[in-house]
């Protein structure tokens, strides 16, 4: 969990008619955990789906909320760009073919400013840029820089003196040599053109996504900013541009938009509209077990720095600020409304039954199952049930069945369908720890989900072994044995034809005449869409078929 520190001193400036102790009283119920507290300041966890407390202005907004200071949707005022352009080209695209940006311009920045900046942006690194490979930070010295810039690619002979460096490097020196290029740089792998930021001048603002330029570093003197950011998911890059755009605006800064152009195509950045979504009060109430009038409803909306307005006897449309991106649905805003309503002021209920639960067998012979896996020197992963339609089916050779289980109105593409089977989260996981030692042997226990006169849910076990020696006999042992321990059975193996494997290196599992799961070499040419160097052997088992034999 990311955490932030912020100082006393600060607290005292921003809530100068508060005591110390109510404003940090007021912190758990925003979700915040307070970490540890000394004489100056206070450190404290907050949950990855609130990126906008990745600075202590974004919890100072919320608590301002919940203390009554400042209610309803925080101001911000956008001006329009003044003709500031970022030129992409089309080599881009197949690399990293976002940007965004915006200028900030005339506000005040100081030594615990500027580490407060600097530390907001790993943390959206990390939570909203999954490390730099989905979206990437550059902030700069706005008056430095000669307009209009280009979005570009070059070789990698080209070179440029980088951030803390005075003589120029190379790219293939930057991404042998320096830090974040030998931490970042496998984020541009197998690619022989590689992005870069360069103005009017030819000057180098950034290598995204590994380091900036040198000659637009920020001091305690600048006093107007460029912010930009590249990534491979445009909607992470705007998530994180309006966080920025937020945060610099309550640090005093005058906000300005800038036009990338694109093969003719004009887009204006950030965009900081707000969304309304639609919620019943039936609804609200039920879910929190509350009868709250209509008013009370919108107050406590207020005071979590949302807005409405009744727009029939039961419906209120919520205003939700751009920054907000963890307001997904309706459910979201009644998490929000409970916050305004007070955590502290729920009463418990006593229970209906006074009966006592207990572990369900599938339960506990999943735990055997887990056992004897990691007994046999296997790792546990565990992945979403909700996976990209690309991995599970076009990466994976699969050919797409007219019956999936899709998301509506998905959010994300990585979260588009309820998969139906496990090795391609597996391969996936391999694909992220590619930097990572090998062997590599993991296991999965998880749900599939299959679509014929009803939903159907299994539990299944999924393997896979990754080395320079992994085939399917070493795959067919560790069935077999687990087998032997789980259920106390042999398995029998039938040839058979998979999309995933290679031809004549996969069979079915069979138990007591039943067919139970599969094994196989998977496919060289999967691997490589993976990324992946090693031969990979998978196998997948049927759980609830193979608990209806014990």
């Amino acid at each position: 969990m990311p955490v932030i520190t912020i100082s006393f001193d600060r607290i005292a400036k921003f809530f100068p008619q508060r005591r110390l102790q109510d404003v940090l009283d007021i912190f758990p119920f925003l979700g915040l955990d307070i970490e540890g507290v000394n004489d100056s300041e206070v450190r404290l966890e907050y949950n990855p789906n609130r990126p906008d407390f990745a600075s202590d202005y974004g919890i100072v907004r919320a608590a301002k909320g919940l203390l009554e200071i400042e209610t309803g949707i925080p101001d911000f005022k956008l001006s329009k760009s003044s003709g500031t352009a970022v030129n992409v080209c089309m080599s881009t695209k197949t690399i990293r073919p976002y940007i965004v940006s915006m200028i900030a311009k005339n506000g005040y920045l100081d030594n615990g400013s500027i580490k407060q900046l600097i530390s907001m942006q790993e943390d959206l690194h990390s939570i909203v840029g999954r490390h730099r490979i989905k979206a990437s930070i550059g902030i700069h010295n706005y008056d430095v820089i000669k307009f209009p810039i280009s979005y570009t690619t070059v070789d990698k002979e080209f070179s440029f003196a980088p951030l803390g460096e005075s003589l120029k490097h190379t790219i293939s020196e930057i991404l042998s040599t320096i830090d974040s290029g030998k931490t970042y740089g496998r984020i541009l792998q197998n690619t022989e053109r590689y992005p870069m930021i360069i103005d009017a001048e030819n000057n180098v603002l950034s290598f995204p996504p590994i380091i900036n330029g040198s000659i637009t570093r920020i001091d305690p003197n600048t006093t107007n900013l460029f912010v930009e950011i590249t990534g491979t998911n445009l909607k992470a890059a705007e998530d994180i541009l309006s966080v920025i755009s937020m945060t610099l605006y309550d640090m005093g800064f005058r906000i300005y938009t800038v036009l990338a152009h694109l093969d003719g195509i004009s887009k204006e950045t950030p965009d900081m509209g707000c969304s309304k979504i639609k919620v019943e009060t039936n609804y609200i109430n039920k879910l929190l077990g509350l009868d709250l009038h209509k008013s009370e409803i919108l107050r406590c909306l207020r005071k979590s720095r949302l807005d409405g307005e009744l727009v029939s006897d039961n419906t209120i449309e919520c205003t939700i600020p751009r920054y907000r991106t963890d307001i997904i649905d309706d459910t979201d805003l009644v998490e929000d409304i409970a916050i305004g309503f007070g955590i502290n002021r729920f009463e418990a209920t006593k229970l209906s039954s006074a009966l006592h639960g207990n572990r369900s067998y599938s339960s506990r012979y999943l735990d055997l199952v887990r056992e004897t896996m990691i007994g046999l020197g296997l790792t546990e992963v565990v992945n979403f049930n909700l996976v990209s339609r690309r991995v599970h089916y076009q990466l994976m050779g699969i050919p797409e069945p007219s019956n999936m289980l899709t998301v509506e109105k998905t959010k994300s593409i990585e979260h588009e369908i309820l998969r139906e089977r496990l090795i391609p989260s597996l391969i996936e996981t391999l694909s992220h720890n590619i930097h990572e030692e090998y062997p590599q042997a993991l296991f999965e226990i998880g749900k599939i989900f299959r679509l014929k006169d009803k939903i159907q849910e299994y539990w299944n076990l999924g393997l896979v072994l990754a080395h320079s020696k992994s085939n399917y006999s070493s795959c067919k042992s560790i069935v077999q044995t687990f087998m032997k321990t789980c259920i106390g059975k042999e398995i029998s193996t039938k040839t058979n034809q998979n999309a995933m494997f290679v031809l004549g290196r996969s069979s079915n599992v069979i138990v007591d005449d039943m067919t139970v799961g599969y094994i196989g070499e998977i496919k060289p040419t999967i691997s490589s869409s993976f990324k992946l160097r090693v031969p990979v052997v998978a196998a997948e088992l049927n759980l609830s078929q193979v608990m209806s034999l014990c």
